[in-house]
């Protein structure tokens, strides 16, 4: 029976190109987005500093690195409108960038930490907003 356990962060998991890989295609795909572009273009400034912090993010998620500073569930409990059509299209989205990039263990676990930080952002979004 193969085993279904959550893979660990790591080098071994997925290279620091995979990554950027992974920022780069979901990123371009939620721009042109008829639902998340919008909201992303009103609200990003500067495309490759954002792109840069999310490489770092998702690195950190992914890889184990520590170079992430930032405070991302504060910073989208300023936006108003989101709701939680976005936040399933955003994950829609993003487990169809995951599944193409061919890395299976890289896939799950991207996947399974898309989920949490979504729920987070939405619950978090909810409650701030009464």
């Amino acid at each position: 029976m193969p085993d279904r356990s959550t893979p660990t962060p790591g080098p071994a998991l997925c290279s620091e190109e995979d990554v950027v890989r992974l920022v780069h295609a979901f990123y371009a795909r939620a721009r042109a987005d008829a639902q998340l572009g919008p909201v992303f273009e009103a609200h990003v400034e500067d495309w490759p500093a954002h792109l840069a912090l999310l490489v770092d993010f998702w690195s950190a998620m992914l890889r184990g690195t520590r170079r992430f500073r930032g405070a991302p569930v504060q910073r989208h409990m300023r936006l108003d409108g989101l709701d939680e059509a976005m936040f399933a299209r955003w994950l829609a989205l993003f487990r169809q960038t995951t599944a193409e990039l061919g890395n299976a263990p890289m896939q799950q676990l991207a996947d399974e930490m898309a989920e949490r930080v979504a729920a987070t952002f939405l619950a978090r979004y909810r409650d701030a907003r009464g």
